[in-house]
Formats: structure tokens, C-alpha cells, sequence
């Protein structure tokens, strides 16, 4: 039987929501963070365990979460690294044979603090309309949640990357070409996504461009990751000594990070896309495809010198890739790899495969 200790989220603009506490209870009696919202249908176990949720708290429009339970085979990362979880309706009796816990089990295992009973439709409308907020949730009384909720700040100019890089290589793969995969984040799909394909030395996002020039590879990858890439001018260095220097391939915050060392600048979103539907024109081969995406951060139209823009967002027309062909690189917006989501842009694994043997940026 689930005990419903009442628990409340309070927004920085003083905004509050109640629910009943779910999950790991810290013992200062809340968390902090910024609050998003994911229009995902399904993978949340995936969804809370992507490193590029670190200092975020997750609101799930979808109202039943934790219908199928959790896996080990399902994680995304070794630990979650999202600040917390609000949901409507936490299923607390699972039902599928791949199941070994809860999702209740899994974020207390793992010390996540969630809030249940929430009305996430109220609350993902208020974040539509005044974008993604910093704020707090938890069982203590309603003024030391406020006190703490105006204190809360968001992710703007912080380094999340540090927290959530793998503090030493690994190798995956064993493919004829090389790829030196830049860990800002990375997610486990990811990586075997690059492991069927080629052979893989994931590395620290601190590693120098010396260092990656010393392993001889035949092209460099650069992960997914959290947080501001306004934030991260020592990766960006790297990346352009990089450019140029040996093919390259960007997902999501390296899509913005490669971006900023080919001349362009980001900006803040005000909400974000966080979801498995967003679809997506590739100006180069014409089709449109389902994306699954998660970012709070854009590159601005226009602010290329060194790029084109390759992939456009229909709903609201945001960039959602960029590719230089004199500079063999280019990059995207959205997750490839979906973990969760729709595969049409799997392709883009196999562009750049294409692009290591060829030397040539072509359309796939």
C-alpha cells in the first residue's frame, strides 16, 4: 500500500502544485531544479536515466508512467542523473515479463526524489506559457519550500557536462575505422549504435585535441550532454582545433558545441523540445522524419560563417542540423539513436560511416 505523504511543488514564480511524495525522500525534505516536461508516450525508464537531464526535474504529460517497470537492459546511463520526476498516475504493480522493479523501486534505489498525484496537464500548460522554471518539490512545510524555490536557479551558464562525462576511456566496437567518441553525456544507445558500425574509443569531455590526434582516428564523434554549451568554451576550443583536421559528427549538445566552433551562437528555448514526435525536414535528401529530441538550448538562425543549415524543425522552424563539406563535419539537433523513440533517422549513423570512407558529405 503506498503512503501518501502530501508533498507540493513550488515554481520560482511562486506557482504551486500538490501531490504526494514517490521515490527517494532526501532529508532536507525537497529538491531543487528546473522543471521540463517530456510528451513521450512510452521509454521513460530511458527518459530518466539520459545523462542530459542532469540538473532538470522531468514532468511526464503522458498521465500512467511505470506501467511496464524497470530494467537493467533499459538504463541509458549507470545512475540517473535528473534532479526528479513529477508524474500524475505512478503505477505501482508492474506488468511485463522483462520487469525486475518498480519504477517507485528504481528511483529509490537510485536516490531520485518524485512527486506523484501531480495535475501534470495544469502544470506543463503554465510551463508552455512562462517557459522552463526553476523550482523545488517535497514533504517540508509549504514556506521552507518557498524560501528554497526562490533561491533555485536554472541550468543557464552551468557546466553539467563535468558531473556526467566517464572519468576515463573505454573501447566498444571492433569495426575497420576508428572513431573517438567525445562522452559529454553519452547515452548507452548511442554508443552501440557507433560500436556496430566502427571501432569506438569513448573519451573523457576534457580530453585534448593533442590527445585525439595522437590515437590516429578516422573520425570523431561528439555525444549528447546537458546543460549550456554557452558554458563549455574549453570544449568548443577543442572541437575547432578539431575541425577540419579529421571528419566529424555531432548529437545534440556536440550539435550546438560543433556549431558554436563553426561561428555560430545558441540561445535558450523557452521550454524546449523533449519528446519522440517532433518532426523534422533534411533539406539534403527532401524526406521528413520523426525525431526523438531533448534540448533547452538552439543554435540561432543566421549565426553560421562556416556551416549550412541542414535540418529544419516544422513545428516552430528551429535548427535542427548544420553541415560543412569543405570542413567534412556536420551535426543534428535531435537523437538518432532514439532511446527512446522512432528510428527514421538511424540513416544518419550510416552518412556518417559514409563519410569516413569517402571523404564526401553526400546525402544518404
Amino acid at each position: 500500500m503506498l503512503d501518501r505523504r502530501p508533498a507540493s511543488i513550488v515554481l520560482s514564480d511562486g506557482s504551486v502544485f500538490d501531490g504526494w511524495s514517490v521515490g527517494y525522500e532526501p532529508p532536507s525534505g525537497y529538491t531543487t531544479g528546473e522543471f521540463v516536461f517530456n510528451t513521450a508516450l512510452s521509454g521513460y525508464q530511458e527518459v530518466i536515466t539520459d545523462p542530459s537531464y542532469a540538473g532538470q526535474i522531468i514532468s511526464f504529460t503522458y498521465p500512467h508512467i511505470g506501467n511496464y517497470g524497470t530494467t537493467p537492459l533499459d538504463d541509458e546511463a549507470l545512475r540517473p542523473w535528473c534532479a526528479g520526476v513529477v508524474v500524475r498516475d505512478l503505477t505501482m504493480r508492474p506488468s511485463n515479463w522483462r520487469s525486475t522493479m518498480s519504477l517507485d523501486e528504481h528511483l529509490r534505489a537510485f536516490r531520485i526524489p518524485a512527486i506523484a498525484g501531480v495535475d501534470t496537464r495544469r502544470l506543463t500548460r503554465h510551463l508552455r506559457h512562462h517557459g522552463a522554471l526553476p523550482g523545488v518539490f517535497g514533504t517540508a512545510d509549504i514556506a521552507t519550500l518557498r524560501a528554497a524555490a526562490a533561491d533555485a536557479r536554472g541550468t543557464d551558464a552551468t557546466d553539467f557536462v563535468s558531473q556526467v562525462t566517464t572519468p576515463s576511456m573505454y573501447r566498444r566496437g571492433d569495426g575497420d575505422l576508428h572513431v573517438v567518441a567525445f562522452d559529454y553525456g553519452i547515452k548507452a544507445t548511442m554508443v552501440r549504435q557507433l560500436a556496430e558500425r566502427f571501432s569506438v574509443t569513448v573519451v573523457p569531455a576534457s580530453t585534448s585535441a593533442d590527445d585525439v590526434k595522437s590515437m590516429a582516428p578516422d573520425g570523431v564523434f561528439l555525444s549528447n550532454g546537458p546543460g549550456d554549451p554557452a558554458a563549455l568554451p574549453g570544449q568548443v576550443r577543442v572541437i575547432a582545433d578539431l575541425v577540419g583536421e579529421v571528419p566529424m559528427f555531432g548529437i545534440c549538445l556536440g550539435h550546438q558545441l560543433l556549431a558554436t566552433a563553426l561561428g555560430g551562437t545558441t540561445y535558450k528555448l523557452p521550454f524546449g523540445h523533449h519528446g519522440s514526435n517532433h518532426p523534422v525536414h533534411d533539406l539534403a535528401s527532401g524526406r521528413v522524419e520523426i525525431t526523438a529530441q531533448n534540448h533547452n538550448y538552439a543554435v540561432v538562425a543566421d549565426s553560421l560563417t562556416r556551416a549550412v543549415v541542414s535540418h529544419i524543425n516544422l513545428n516552430d522552424g528551429v535548427i535542427e542540423g548544420v553541415a560543412s563539406a569543405d570542413e567534412r563535419c556536420f551535426s543534428v539537433q535531435y537523437h538518432p539513436e532514439a532511446g527512446p523513440g522512432p528510428h527514421d533517422a538511424r540513416y544518419l549513423f550510416d552518412r556518417f560511416d559514409a563519410l569516413l570512407r569517402t571523404g564526401r558529405l553526400e546525402a544518404n
